[in-house]
C-alpha cells in the first residue's frame, strides 16, 4: 500500500472523473485538474468566488462549478480550454445544480425551491419546472438516464412528475399516498420507483414507470418511521433503515418482507467482531526510551482462531451505546446509512446511536457477518466499487480496510498528522482518495494483495 503527496483542497470537492483519468479538485475559487495516474495538473480555472459544489459530466469532458451564494454557475470544458459557461440566476437565487444524464443539460433550483430551470448547453434553450419539492431527495434520474422522478408539492399535496431526458417532455403525473415525501429513488434497473414517507410515519411505495402503485410496506404505526433507503445493485432488494434501529429487506417479487438485521448492544452471535484497541506502554523509569502508543486490531472471535492476532476476547461483545437526548430534534437514533457491496454479495449499516460500530450482513445467509468497533464515531464508510472490500474513516490518521479474509488498519505516513475526514474509492483504479479538512492524498493498494 502506498500513499501519494498531499495536496490542498476546499469543502471535500475532490472528484474523480466517470472515465477515471482526472482528479479535479477545488481550492477556494480555484478549479484544479489533474491526471490521476501522474497527479500531474493538466488544467486550471478560475471562478469569480469560492466554489461551494463542483461536478462532472457523465462524459468527462465538462466540469460543473457552482457558486451558490452567488447564484451562478460556471461550465468549464477539458477538451477546449478557452472555451467556458456562465449562468447567473440573478435575484431568484441558487440553492442546487447538478448536470443531466446526458452531460448537456444543466438543472438549477432556485431559492425556497420556487422552480427548476433546464439550461441547454447546446441550444442554450431554457425550460422551467414547477413546484419542486423541498426535501431529502427529490430528484433522481435512473440509472440509464433515459427518465427523471421529480418530487413535487401542490395544494398541500405530494405528487411525482417523470421526465423523458431526451427532450425533457412531462411522461407520467401521479399523486403519491404520502403525508410528506422525503424521497424517492429508481431501482437500478430502472423499472420500480422507490417513495417514501417523511420520518413521522413509516411508509415505503413501490411504483412502475407508468405510474401505477406496485406495492405499500409499513412496518409500524404511531412512532419515528424511515431513516434510509437502498437499493441493491440487482434491484432484488430494498433495504430500509429506521429509527427502531432495525433494517428490513424486501424482496422484489411479492415486495415483502424477507429478512430484518437487528442492532443489539450486546453481540452475541456472529462470525467474527473486530475490535480497535489502544495499546500504552507501561510505565516506564526514566532512562527508558519513550514508545509511541500503538493501535491494533483484535479479533474477538466466537470460536475461530486466527494465529496473527495479539488478543482474542469470547462473545458476547458489548457494543458502546450513546443514548439520544428526547429534547432536541433529529435524535441520534436509528439506522442513518446503508451501503451494499458491488457484488450483492454484503450490506454495510451503520446505527446513529452507536457510531463507533458499522455492522456487515452478509446477504446471502441472511446473517450477521461481522461488527466492526473503533474506539471513535465512524464518519464515512465506502464499498470497493469492484471488490467485497469496505473502506472507513474516524477522522483520525488512519484507514480502515475490511474484506471476508480480516480487517486492518493503516497509518497513513503524512507530516503533520493527515486526519481522515472522508473518503472515496476511484471508479475503477485500485485506489482511494482520502480527504482531511483541507487537504487530500491518494492511497495506492497492492496489486499481489488485490490477487491473494
Amino acid at each position: 500500500m502506498n500513499f501519494s503527496e498531499v495536496f490542498k483542497q476546499s469543502n471535500q470537492l475532490c472528484k474523480v472523473s466517470p472515465d477515471g483519468k482526472y482528479l479535479a479538485t477545488c481550492v477556494q475559487y480555484r478549479l484544479v485538474v489533474r491526471d490521476v495516474s501522474t497527479l500531474q495538473i493538466m488544467h486550471l480555472y478560475t471562478c469569480l468566488d469560492q466554489i461551494s459544489h463542483m461536478e462532472w459530466s457523465s462524459d468527462s469532458l465538462f466540469i460543473l462549478c457552482a457558486m451558490y451564494k452567488r447564484g451562478l454557475v460556471q461550465v468549464w470544458s477539458l477538451e477546449q480550454p478557452d472555451w467556458h459557461c456562465k449562468i447567473d440566476e440573478g435575484s431568484i437565487g441558487l440553492v442546487s445544480s447538478r448536470w443531466s444524464p446526458d452531460g448537456r443539460h444543466i438543472l438549477n433550483t432556485t431559492e425556497f425551491h420556487l422552480r427548476i430551470t433546464v439550461w441547454s448547453l447546446c441550444t442554450k434553450a431554457v425550460s422551467y419546472i414547477k413546484y419542486p419539492k423541498a426535501c431529502q431527495k427529490g430528484i433522481d434520474f435512473s440509472r440509464d438516464g433515459s427518465y427523471m422522478a421529480l418530487a413535487e408539492r401542490r395544494d398541500c399535496k405530494d405528487f411525482v412528475s417523470i421526465f423523458v431526458c431526451d427532450d425533457w417532455h412531462l411522461l407520467r403525473h401521479f399523486e403519491t399516498e404520502t403525508q410528506d415525501l422525503a424521497g424517492l429513488e429508481w431501482s437500478p434497473n430502472g423499472c420500480v420507483l422507490a417513495v417514501w414517507d417523511s420520518c413521522l410515519e413509516y411508509k415505503v411505495l413501490l411504483y412502475s414507470l407508468d405510474g401505477r402503485l406496485l406495492s405499500t410496506y409499513s412496518a409500524y404505526e404511531w412512532s419515528l418511521g424511515v431513516k434510509s433507503v437502498s437499493w441493491s445493485p440487482s434491484s432484488q432488494f430494498l433495504a430500509i433503515g429506521s429509527y427502531d434501529e432495525k433494517v428490513r429487506i424486501i424482496n422484489h417479487i411479492t415486495w415483502k418482507k424477507i429478512a430484518q438485521f437487528e442492532h443489539p448492544a450486546t453481540v452475541e452471535s456472529t462470525k467474527t467482531v473486530y475490535k480497535e484497541v489502544e495499546r500504552r506502554p507501561a510505565v516506564a523509569h526514566s532512562s527508558t526510551p519513550r514508545v509511541n502508543v500503538l493501535t491494533n486490531f483484535v479479533s474477538l472471535i466466537n470460536s475461530l482462531l486466527l494465529p496473527h492476532l495479539d488478543e482474542i476476547c469470547s462473545l458476547p461483545v458489548q457494543i458502546p451505546v450513546v443514548k439520544p437526548d428526547p429534547d432536541r430534534a433529529n435524535p441520534k437514533i436509528g439506522v442513518s446509512v446503508l451501503a451494499f457491496s458491488s457484488d450483492n454479495h454484503y450490506l454495510a449499516t451503520k446505527n446513529d446511536n452507536m457510531a463507533s460500530a458499522v455492522w456487515v450482513w452478509n446477504m446471502q445467509k441472511m446473517s450477521l457477518e461481522a461488527v466492526l468497533e473503533q474506539t471513535s464515531a465512524v464518519r464515512c464508510f465506502q464499498w470497493d466499487p469492484r471488490h467485497p472490500r469496505l473502506a472507513l474513516c474516524t477522522g483520525n490518521t488512519k484507514l480502515y480496510l475490511w474484506s471476508p479474509g480480516g480487517c486492518v488498519a493503516v497509518q497513513v505516513p503524512t507530516e503533520g498528522g493527515f486526519q481522515v475526514h472522508s473518503l472515496n474509492w476511484h471508479c475503477s483504479d485500485n485506489s482511494l482518495i482520502l480527504l482531511g479538512k483541507e487537504q487530500l492524498c491518494l492511497c495506492y493498494m497492492e496489486t499481489d494483495e488485490e490477487d491473494k
